[in-house]
């Protein structure tokens, strides 16, 4: 989020009681998020395993395939990962009741019955956070629990953003992160949470905290299998800073939970990545705006997944900027395959003229908006027809 809509913004240079992040004990010393390449995968690559045609009965790699152990070292697939044959099957009231040790899986390419488009339409729980932080509680209820593969590292995206309304593109980019890290990547999502700005927030557009927080949940839990809403930025009482939002999901997931349980019973920590369109990465280039501090700590401990924007050249943007360049290892810049431009300032655009906005955001946040009159106020014009529009 821009800092320079903070009411209470000083910049960096003359701001000497900037809160301190966290220190780097708490934080898990996780290897950067860098590409595959050749030598990480060493042997397996240079000498695969024999294929099962060409093995002889008595060899040991072929019996272990046929008794369905055989695992090569070469990453999978996500549909790979996961036997989604215990999908839920909530039609026709055949809905039971998950075991409560049950693991929670990572998240996969697959289409869950709990998630198919008309299903939006039926009504079904939707997790619901606190509207006040003394009764705040960090939600788990699809943050995996345990790793599917031992030689991966487990990973956590966050999205730190005003969602106001949130809109298929806000959804498409866990997606395009999540195919990005599993095929370049030696990590493991195990989950996403959307993080809310609150109300303290001074933006054209900003819905307050509770209704865009509410927006959230019901495109997460209608729409997704795997992605999450955390209201604890949207709950505090002044603009909370980006490098303290993560803290806040580092000391949440590793520090209270101790991370995640490996197949071989070993807890592993987490590495925790704020996921951001190239507009806000920009804005860190702008003087005197982002602490350097602030950069070193989300950019050096934590990490950054960038989506590209039409028009946005992420990195050039990264070559000449000295802070980004050095933890440039850190940094997974993500190319839009299909681009999406849609913008929630176009949204609230539509909305106050009277326009259609079905099929750029879900049908349950559309209805959202009109129960609660949302979004009728106006905005200034400059705001509207910027390029840097949220």
């Amino acid at each position: 989020m821009d800092p320079t809509n903070d009411p209470n913004f000083l910049p960096p240079s003359l701001n000497r009681d900037i809160e301190p992040t966290a220190p780097s004990s708490q934080i898990p010393n996780n290897m950067p998020i860098q590409p595959f390449v050749l030598a990480d995968l060493g042997n397996a690559m240079d000498a695969p395993p024999p294929h099962p045609s060409t093995t002889k009965k008595d060899d040991s790699v072929d019996e272990s395939l046929n008794k369905g152990e055989y695992h090569s070292k070469i990453p999978r697939i996500h549909s790979d990962l996961v036997d989604t044959s215990s999908d839920e099957d909530i039609l026709g009231g055949r809905n039971k009741p998950k075991p409560v040790d049950k693991p929670i899986l990572p998240p996969t390419v697959e289409v869950k019955s709990s998630q198919i488009a008309d299903l939006e339409e039926v009504p079904h729980g939707v997790q619901r956070q606190a509207k006040t932080l003394d009764k705040y509680q960090f939600p788990t209820h699809r943050l995996a629990t345990t790793l599917l593969d031992d030689s991966k590292y487990p990973l956590v995206i966050v999205a730190c953003g005003s969602f106001s309304p949130i809109t298929y593109l806000h959804l498409r980019m866990f997606e395009m992160a999540l195919d990005a890290i599993t095929e370049q990547t030696r990590f493991e999502v195990i989950g996403g949470f959307y993080s809310p700005v609150s109300s303290n927030y001074e933006k054209q557009g900003l819905a307050p905290a509770h209704h865009r927080v509410r927006m959230c949940e019901l495109a997460c839990e209608r729409t997704s299998s795997w992605l999450m809403v955390d209201a604890w930025e949207s709950l505090q009482p002044k603009y909370t800073r980006t490098a303290l939002v993560l803290d806040h999901f580092n000391e949440e997931i590793n520090i209270k939970r101790g991370g995640i349980m490996t197949k071989s019973g070993e807890k592993r920590g987490v590495k925790i990545m704020l996921l951001a369109g190239g507009d806000l990465i920009e804005s860190m280039g702008e003087p005197d705006v982002w602490a350097d501090q602030d950069l070193h700590h989300i950019l050096g401990k934590y990490g950054c997944l960038i989506v590209e924007r039409t028009g946005s050249d992420v990195r050039s943007f990264l070559l000449s900027h000295d802070i980004m360049y050095e933890h440039r290892r850190n940094v997974l810049v993500i190319k839009q395959l299909i681009y999406n431009d849609i913008s929630s300032t176009k949204i609230r655009l539509f909305i106050r003229r009277g326009m259609s906005v079905q099929y750029l955001l879900p049908n349950s946040v559309i209805r959202y908006i009109q129960q609660n009159k949302l979004y009728y106020d106006s905005e200034p014009v400059k705001q509207v027809m910027s390029e840097k529009a949220d």
